[in-house]
């Protein structure tokens, strides 16, 4: 494994951490330099035999390396108590006493590769590792003729921070197709993120359709931001879209918004405004100034509809229900809301995840709170935490992907400042317990970059806000506190780029970094 060595202290080396040009830094990389393994024609993945994980990481891996190699890459299975059989292995060991289910080993000696975890995701992991070991050019994503397959030696050992990491896409204020969700996704599963948080409703758009309340989709789904865009996403493409991001180790937690950023579900149903008619569709770029009436039974019977269907096509433990921007409701209205909504999510069997301003009005021990902004009410929070509540930090000043890079300059085309604009390094520049003075860090679940798309329109423009940025907080999700360091960051990600420019992945090439040539 090409390995630099850096002062900064890992945990698991004394004093010198040992780096691979992989994001995130692993916790434990031990090279071995003679024992370097080239993937041949005459491979096949292997998996644990009776293990639906470790086939599902095995078709994963191969799907990935068929095209640009060329090899068949079978998988097959291997039978429990074998050893690994050579070539490329996958082993679910559930026996493995580690403490979280993304822990992963990868070894590569001269007779095979073989990634061990206790859990499916691990197992997703270390593909995700073995990846960024193999040549730039396994990115590509046609045939390669002629290039050496060959995988550094040596063993990396390593478990996540936090056991959430999570990347929220805003579909509702301008709408993405599937394709492109599906291309976010598979750029997500490089980085070992393994939450998509789709926002699917907002002001400007309703984006999922829900068979029992047809006008959402109908009517909230036509237009967006600007009324440039329209568009929904059926049931089936939904399922779709979660089976997509399964299959690639990633949990999909969808997001229904309210009790403000509603109007979409008002301009469809006008039973659930305040004065009971419908209004226009809301095509401004802010928020609108009516949301759902919080004391009208309609609002809680479209809910219902709404939650049940919602539930019933997302196999994840997570429903998002929104809850920002609040300020213009009463604290009595906002906890008959919520104690509504979190009955509901609870009756369909899930575990409901709200904005920070949501915390107050909500059973700590039973919810998540996602933190966005210091300052709104931030004593609500850390009583939330105290009483159990779990926690994602998403803080709008680092993590928002939407803020442009720098101000003031021609090539940022898009994205907005309303948070101050956002570079590489503050991106990379915080840790999740920090943020909140009086927040218990045993709190914090994990974090989360967000990506809001009122002035973003399209997959080129979304991934070049998103990327290199993106991995910086994927960083802060899964290595050490201690081995924070950006030099060594930024050297790893300049190996990024040729790796995104390989697979069409748009990014910007910060000057923070020193890119390769022609990457």
């Amino acid at each position: 494994m090409s390995v630099t060595t850096q002062g900064a202290g890992g945990p698991s080396d004394g004093g010198a951490a040992s780096r691979i040009a992989v994001v995130p830094q692993p916790v434990s990389v031990q090279p071995d330099a003679g024992a370097a393994y080239e993937l041949t024609a005459g491979d096949a993945v292997h998996a644990s035999a009776g293990s639906r994980a470790a086939q599902d990481a095995a078709g994963f891996l191969a799907e990935l390396l068929r095209t640009p190699t060329g090899f068949p890459l079978p998988v097959r299975e291997v039978p429990a108590g074998e050893e690994s059989p050579g070539g490329v292995a996958l082993l679910l060991d559930e026996a493995d006493t580690a403490t979280d289910p993304g822990s992963y080993t990868v070894d590569v000696t001269p007779r095979g590769v073989t990634i061990r975890a206790g859990e499916r995701e691990g197992l997703f992991n270390g593909v995700a590792t073995l990846r960024q070991l193999l040549p730039v050019r396994i990115d590509s994503p046609e045939r390669v003729e002629g290039c050496p397959w060959r995988i550094p030696g040596g063993r990396v050992i390593d478990r996540p921070r936090y056991v959430y990491r999570g990347a929220m896409l805003d579909v509702a204020r301008n709408f993405m197709p599937p394709v492109d969700v599906k291309r976010y996704i598979d750029s997500l599963a490089r980085y070992k993120i393994n939450h998509l948080h789709l926002h699917l409703t907002d002001d400007q758009g309703w984006r999922i359709e829900i068979t029992s309340r047809p006008e959402l989709t109908a009517t909230g789904g036509g237009s967006g931001a600007g009324g440039i865009s329209k568009g929904h996403y059926t049931q089936d493409e939904y399922r779709d879209l979660v089976a997509h991001a399964w299959s690639r180790g990633i949990t999909v937690v969808p997001e229904i918004e309210g009790p403000n950023h509603a109007h979409a579900a008002l301009a469809s149903y006008g039973e659930l405004s305040e004065d009971g008619t419908a209004p226009p569709l809301h095509v401004g770029y802010g928020p609108s100034q009516q949301g759902l009436a919080i004391q009208g039974e309609e609002t809680y019977a479209l809910l219902d509809d709404v939650i049940r269907e919602v539930a019933a096509m997302t196999p994840g433990p997570y429903l998002h229900v929104g809850g920002d921007e609040t300020d213009n409701r009463t604290p009595e209205d906002l906890a008959h809301y919520f104690g509504r909504i979190a009955q509901l999510v609870r009756k369909y069997g899930k575990q409901l995840i709200g904005w920070q301003e949501s915390a107050a009005h909500l059973e700590p021990a039973d919810t998540v709170t996602e933190f966005w902004v210091q300052g709104r009410n931030d004593e609500q929070v850390i009583a939330a935490a105290e009483g159990g509540a779990k926690v994602i930090v998403a803080p709008c000043e680092h993590a928002y992907l939407d803020m442009r890079y720098a101000p003031g300059k021609p090539e940022y085309p898009v994205g907005t400042d309303w948070a101050g604009t956002v570079d590489l390094r503050k991106s990379y520049a915080w840790q999740p317990e920090d943020l909140l003075d009086g927040l218990p860090a045993k709190a914090v679940m994990g974090v989360e970059a967000a990506l809001w798309t009122e002035v973003v329109f399209g997959i080129n423009q979304a991934e070049l806000l998103a990327f290199p940025r993106l991995l910086a907080v994927a960083e802060t999700g899964w290595s050490p506190a201690a081995a924070k360091d950006w030099d060594g960051f930024a050297e790893r990600v300049a190996a990024q780029g040729p790796r995104l420019r390989q697979a069409g992945v748009n990014y910007y090439r910060t000057p923070e970094v020193r890119w390769p040539f022609g990457s």
